[in-house]
């Protein structure tokens, strides 16, 4: 019988040409896979970004914010309205109203994060009210009258407003999955409920919160409690602490894996201005994480007593040089 390449031929490249279109159409269905994997999850997380935007709750308008971005006026408000049961418990009082607890202004320049907090007891001149602490100022007009002090007593005008409340503050930091403090010795509060063990550990968010409050911070030492003292002014440098955790862990592998639930608390616990979207925040804290240097302190100050009321005053001209150092962010000075 004679050999008919015509009729053979196809008969033996058939499996060698099925095998490579085999091999081409698994390797295709992997990589579209992947690739879908990677746009669903993306999808995913810019829905809950726009989702939680949508839930941040609007200041309103602020004209009294300064145009662009840069410089942030962030107010810790310490109204119980939608403070949790198992976050109060008595350790923070049980009053109406709202007053601003923590006031820091933020920013990023040349990859240094500078935190500058304001003493809630600083004597200042609030618009239309005359002088009285400047934390007042927010329980009198809100958001707006709040810049406009801060920008009067300081000479610097933010432009972002961001304020989140005691139980937002806590709920935030739960989302993240906590965060690491370290403190040398047992610590505690009893009026925060504060209780601290010695050495680095993850504290969940009432922790961090009554850390972060503490105005009566002791430490056990020789076998007795002592009174760390400090104020206002340590307890600020703690907020700052607890913030510049929460910006680090937020950034961290782990937070960016928790990042659909941090960004649904985060929408759903913060009051920003009108021109803040929640992808401005991202960037922020993206540009607060990667800054390679921290400077952060409170506004030198020093105490008064003006009609049998205590106050803190600014201590000028430390405090000059330091509100004149931020605003043309130049490095803070050393304390």
């Amino acid at each position: 019988m004679s050999h008919n390449p015509a009729t053979t031929t196809p008969a033996r490249r058939a499996p060698q040409q099925n095998r490579r279109r085999r091999r081409y159409s698994r390797g295709q269905r992997w990589t579209l896979g992947i690739l879908l994997l990677l746009v669903l999850a993306a999808a995913t997380l810019v829905g809950l970004t726009v989702l939680a935007d949508f839930q941040m709750e609007d200041a309103g308008p602020m004209p009294s914010l300064a145009a662009g971005d840069g410089v942030y006026l962030i107010v810790g408000s310490d109204s119980r309205e939608n403070l949790p049961d198992d976050l109060n418990q008595g350790n923070f009082g049980d009053f109406s109203g709202a007053r601003a607890d923590v006031i820091i202004l933020a920013q990023v320049v040349d990859g240094r994060r500078q935190l500058l907090s304001l003493p809630r007891d600083l004597l200042v001149e609030i618009p239309g009210h005359g002088g009285d602490k400047i934390n007042a100022a927010y329980a009198f007009g809100g958001p707006d009258l709040m810049v406009d002090t801060v920008a009067d007593a300081t000479g610097i005008r933010p432009n972002h407003y961001l304020e989140v409340e005691f139980g937002g503050f806590a709920g935030i930091i739960d989302a993240l999955g906590g965060i690491e403090l370290e403190v040398p010795y047992p610590a505690r509060d009893n009026k925060s409920g504060l209780v601290l063990e010695p050495g680095l550990q993850r504290v969940d968010g009432a922790t961090a919160l009554a850390y972060a409050r503490s105005r009566s911070y002791e430490e056990l030492r020789d076998g007795e409690w002592v009174s760390q003292g400090g104020g206002d002014i340590a307890r600020a440098a703690r907020q700052r602490e607890v913030l510049t955790k929460m910006m680090a862990e937020a950034s961290s592998p782990a937070g960016l894996v928790r990042s659909p639930l941090v960004v649904t608390a985060i929408g759903s616990h913060l009051t920003g201005d009108s021109g803040l979207s929640l992808f401005d925040l991202a960037r922020t804290g993206w540009d607060m994480r990667s800054a390679t240097v921290t400077e952060s302190m409170t506004l030198p100050v020093v105490f008064a007593e003006q009609g049998g009321v205590s106050y803190l005053v600014r201590d000028d001209p430390a405090a000059t040089e330091v509100l004149n150092a931020f605003a043309a962010g130049q490095p803070l000075p050393a304390q």
